[in-house]
């Protein structure tokens, strides 16, 4: 027996001397396993030249056993073991076996199983402990799990039980050991390699336990087996936490698959389950999943002091990284994400040179979005500050608002510092505050919407009503044949005449003429029917609607149904204004040009009853007296609707909404300028968000209000315009047929100045059925649109209300 002993620290002794070799840095208890336990198999298959054994060799001595150490392929986890692992202790010769325990006293036995339990606790078998014969060390897996060990036959039955009570810290030790080198490699995320960090420092300390408990094995006759297993009391259930928590990474992570959660939970379960072994590594579980993993489990471990101690420190070291970009997203609006694993996704194949093109709104609403998997719980309630204040500082980066250079300090790197909730808002403020500034002073968003109004609600409009004069002939045709440089000239002519409205605009070059190939009706019915507005009046209203104009190139509208106004929004406006937000005005836009044009037939029509001979001539036949005054009464109860409706769409609709937007803005100006330091007045505290979505409710609210979202209204309302501008357009034919069936003008000899047809008494049949037809179309749907209207007013708009009084006015007389 003394002689084993002898020979044992002499071989330990030798290999001291060689303890540059191994890569990791270990207790020399452990560097004298590795040396000592070469292994001939390796992970890879790789065979390198072993390692010559410096024992001196006697010459009766048998053949030496010679296992050889070889280096393992490299991974992405720099600091990984390259070492291959020791060869199991059953393969070893039997001249190298020990001396069974039934043959030791005692104490021998104890002092063996202490030695064996030393090298046991770094995850080396010893020469009376070993492996179960399942275990396999060579599968990383089974690694994972953590070995099971089988104590040889012969121990005493007291030194039997506590040896095995302690062997589970061994387990633990290898099976969180492994765990680091698994979870430090690249794909699991700097977050990950923080908390695999903390971990190796604290396996570090465990190794100096190791070295001290060593010590005392060879200096202190006194050390039992007793004494060391109260020793590692509390290492053994630190390390124990170690392993739950590294077996529930794992699993997130698929690398092992546990059928019975609570089999990991017990600390007397001797049986590690076997169905962890299963798992697919097809999931990664990194940054804030990784955080919210720990803090889950730090709140469950609320009645344990120590474990408590313990997951707080590894939750603050693990942290670290995720603050650091947590910090770098919130002051400099940027992100260092090489790992996707903070709660902002960028998504860098959108570009903000397509915000012109952009229908979408992709650019703002789907460049930085969040990634709910890795939110960690700390960041739960603060998300959405977190989501804009990188945002908002982005935009203002791309603007040369931000010094990306400038190093951010004095900031928290640890989700429990004081300051990270004032670190979080200050940052969103300060950012929220920076991009009204921008937009509100430095680019003047109130002055650029006021020249959106200008030219898209037809606000103080008497330069394009100059314009729709000069281009009358240009307008007139069909859409397709339009010559648009023509009325992209006209339109610049007109901007540029002193002492309108557009004369002083500094934006009006950035307005453009455009044709469309779709009628106002047709975009309308078009949008209800994506977006699912109104959907149970939709569903008859496009069954029975036909359009006028599809995308046939044999579309018949004309200029004046085609026309519309383009406007070039530079960034950042182009996030206020967006694509999407410029076709609500273009869409209010052709509406109010459509009723404009209309009121100016109607009126030209009144002009032709007021001048034309046919129509001032009083005629001895009373028939056509009555149908003179059946035209005039229809014409102007039209005229009266066109009219109401625009006073309606403009003076209740449009301009007390664009009040309060304006209001809005006026008071967020204010706060950027720190002109105001009010909490309670509406509107001092707007973010742009909100601000934005003022801005697009206040176009939705106008586009609902003018009767331009609901299907039934807009099928209706476009039928009775529909009527009004055959009415405006037949009044020559209503005149000729007059003249041809009054005989007192029939009678007068034609001039050089008239052409006088002939008296035909059937033209007044004509008349009168061509009448009758528009006043039943009129009177009708004007009837179906009060009742809806009033139905609407209801239940859903109350404004609704004043346009059936106005146009009741309309109806009367039908």
């Amino acid at each position: 027996m003394a002689a084993s002993n002898s020979e044992r620290r002499t071989e330990r002794n030798t290999i001291h001397t060689r303890e540059t070799f191994t890569v990791r840095t270990r207790s020399p208890v452990k560097l004298s396993r590795d040396q000592h336990a070469g292994n001939k198999r390796t992970r890879d298959g790789e065979k390198v030249t072993p390692i010559p054994e410096e024992r001196p060799k006697k010459p009766s001595e048998p053949k030496p056993w010679n296992p050889q150490a070889s280096i393992i392929q490299h991974t992405t986890a720099p600091l990984a073991s390259r070492i291959s692992v020791p060869p199991l202790a059953s393969s070893a010769p039997q001249p190298l076996q020990p001396q069974p325990l039934n043959q030791l006293s005692l104490e021998q036995q104890e002092k063996a199983i202490i030695e064996d339990l030393l090298f046991v606790f770094m995850g080396f078998e010893g020469q009376y402990v070993r492996y179960m014969d399942s275990y396999d060390p060579l599968e990383e897996k089974e690694r994972l799990v953590g070995p099971s060990y089988r104590i040889l036959l012969g121990l005493d039955p007291s030194l039997r039980d506590l040896t095995t009570s302690m062997l589970k810290m061994a387990s633990h030790y290898t099976a969180v050991d492994t765990f680091i080198e698994v979870q430090s490699r690249g794909e699991y995320g700097a977050v990950s390699h923080a908390l695999c960090a903390a971990i190796r420092k604290l396996l570090q300390e465990y190794l100096i336990l190791m070295a001290q408990l060593e010590h005392q094995m060879l200096t202190n006759p006194d050390f039992t087996l007793h004494v060391l297993n109260l020793q590692i009391k509390p290492t053994s259930h630190m390390l124990f936490q170690l392993y739950n928590l590294a077996i529930e990474l794992l699993k997130a992570n698929g690398v092992l698959v546990d059928d019975s959660d609570d089999s990991m939970e017990s600390d007397s379960d001797d049986d590690f389950p076997k169905s962890l072994l299963g798992g697919s590594n097809k999931k990664v579980c990194k940054g804030g999943s990784v955080l919210g993993l720990i803090t889950k489990r730090l709140a469950a471990m609320a009645g344990d002091p120590s474990a408590r101690s313990l997951l707080t420190t590894l939750l603050r070291e693990a942290s670290r990284p995720y603050m650091t970009m947590l910090n770098e997203w919130l002051h400099h609006g940027g992100i260092k994400d090489p790992h996707g694993e903070f709660l902002i996704k960028e998504v860098k194949s959108i570009k903000r040179e397509e915000l012109d093109e952009d229908y979408t709104n992709r650019y703002w609403e789907q460049r930085y979005t969040i990634s709910e998997s890795v939110v960690p719980p700390q960041l739960e309630g603060l998300k959405d500050k977190v989501l804009l204040a990188g945002k908002y500082l982005n935009v203002v980066r791309e603007c040369g608002g931000v010094d990306i250079s400038k190093e951010v300090r004095d900031v928290p790197t640890k989700f429990d510092d004081p300051r990270f909730l004032e670190n979080v808002n200050n940052a969103y403020a300060y950012a929220n505050s920076s991009l009204l500034t921008l937009l509100l002073t430095t680019h003047a968003l109130p002055a650029r919407l006021r020249s959106l109004k200008h030219y898209y609600f037809l606000d103080r409009s008497d330069f394009f009503t100059y314009f729709l004069e000069l281009g009358t002939s240009e307008l007139k045709k069909v859409s397709r044949e339009v010559n648009v440089p023509k009325l992209q000239s006209l339109l610049d002519i007109v901007l540029r005449q002193p002492g309108s409205v557009a004369a002083d605009d500094p934006y009006k070059e950035d307005v453009k003429v455009v044709m469309d190939k779709n009628s106002l009706t047709d975009w309308l019915m078009k949008i209800v029917n994506v977006t699912g507005l109104d959907q149970d009046a939709s569903t008859g209203a496009i069954s029975e609607y036909t359009p006028q104009t599809s995308n046939d190139p044999d579309s018949k509208i004309n200029g004046f149904e085609a026309l519309v106004l383009d406007y070039i929004v530079p960034f950042p406006l182009s996030l206020f204004v967006s694509r999407v937000t410029l076709t609500r005005y273009q869409l209010l836009f052709r509406y109010l040009l459509s009723l404009r044009h209309l009121e100016a037939a109607l009126i030209t029509s009144w002009t032709d009853h007021s001048k034309g001979i046919a129509w001032r001539h009083r005629s001895s036949n009373p028939r056509i007296e009555r149908a003179k005054r059946r035209a005039w009464t229809l014409r102007a109860r039209m005229l009266v609707f066109v009219q109401q409706l625009v006073y309606y769409s403009t003076a209740e609709v449009i301009e007390p909404n664009w009040q309060a937007l304006m209001t809005r803005l006026k008071m967020s100006e204010k706060k950027a300028e720190g002109e105001t330091e009010s909490t309670e007045t509406p509107g001092a505290n707007r973010t742009v968000d909100e601000l934005m979505q003022d801005h697009v409710d206040f176009l939705a609210t106008c586009l609902k209000e003018c009767m331009l979202t609901n299907a039934k209204l807009l099928k209706i309302n476009a039928r009775i315009l529909s009527t009004c501008r055959q009415y405006a357009s037949f009044t020559t034919s209503f005149g000729r047929y007059i003249q041809a069936g009054d005989p007192d003008l029939s009678d007068k000899q034609p001039n050089a100045s008239t052409q006088q047809a002939a008296y035909d008494p059937a033209k007044l049949d004509k008349l009168d059925d061509a009448l009758g037809m528009f006043e039943v179309n009129f009177s009708r749907h004007l009837k179906i649109l009060l009742d809806t209207l009033n139905y609407l007013a209801a239940t859903e708009t109350v404004v609704f209300l004043s346009l059936c009084a106005r146009l009741s006015n309309a109806g009367e007389g039908g």
